[in-house]
């Protein structure tokens, strides 16, 4: 038997779903009005936390900016990811974040964000690349040493760099404990994280999930469903 992934809801979610089937994973939906974090690390494999809206800055003891609305935050989705990162984490889970999803999981493990991009962070890189959505935006350097690195092999192919869509105005900014950078955009923003002592736990700030039909990205489905695959 497959797998079974637990996937964060959204509202772009069928990309998401696609890769991890491919990957040879069966995605299960969650929906924070329903599913409970306890029950749920009980019964999937691995974790994929999705994009999204954004995550409301009073999770990590700030003020919002004026960029951050009423309207681009969902308190009930903040609240049920934080803590299944938490319960999943302790339980030891393969976990896959995905742009939201790797903000959260620093947010919920102690880190912050950089709530704005543009008015925080000036850049000439961009960013928030809206379409198509595996328009290429930007380059991201890859830490070699990196679980990310050791999946994509195949992508790299012997470079430390690779092109990728972006679709995002927050980002990372103090890393969780616990956590290492192994990805940057050229202008230093952090495009990826990972744990260092647990089984399984990567996060990327681009979108892997818009590639599954051309499958530049597949390895790093293909890795963690395997990792979830050993759990199960």
């Amino acid at each position: 038997m497959p797998p079974t992934i637990g996937v964060t809801s959204c509202r772009s979610l069928p990309d998401y779903l696609e890769s991890i089937k491919r990957a040879g994973g069966e995605p299960r939906v969650l929906d924070p009005a329903t599913d409970g974090a306890a029950a749920i690390v009980e019964q999937v494999h691995g974790l994929l936390f999705t994009g999204g809206v954004d995550i409301d800055p009073a999770r990590y003891g700030e003020t919002r900016q004026p960029t951050v609305s009423e309207s681009k935050i969902d308190p009930q989705r903040d609240a049920f990811e934080i803590d299944l990162v938490a319960r999943a984490v302790a339980k030891g889970l393969p976990i896959l974040g995905i742009c939201r999803g790797m903000q959260i999981l620093n947010v919920a493990l102690g880190g912050n964000l950089i709530q704005d991009l543009p008015s925080q962070t000036p850049t000439t890189i961009e960013h928030l690349k809206t379409t198509p959505l595996w328009a290429i935006a930007h380059d991201v350097w890859i830490s070699r040493a990196s679980v990310l690195a050791a999946l994509m092999t195949e992508k790299l192919a012997e470079a430390d760099s690779c092109a990728v869509n972006s679709r995002h105005h927050q980002a990372v900014q103090r890393v969780a404990d616990g956590f290492e950078v192994t990805a940057t955009a050229p202008d230093g923003i952090i495009e990826a994280i990972e744990h260092r002592t647990l089984p399984f736990c990567v996060a990327v700030q681009w979108h892997p999930e818009n590639f599954w039909r051309t499958g530049e990205f597949r390895e790093l489905f293909e890795g963690f469903v395997e990792a979830a695959r050993a759990r199960s």
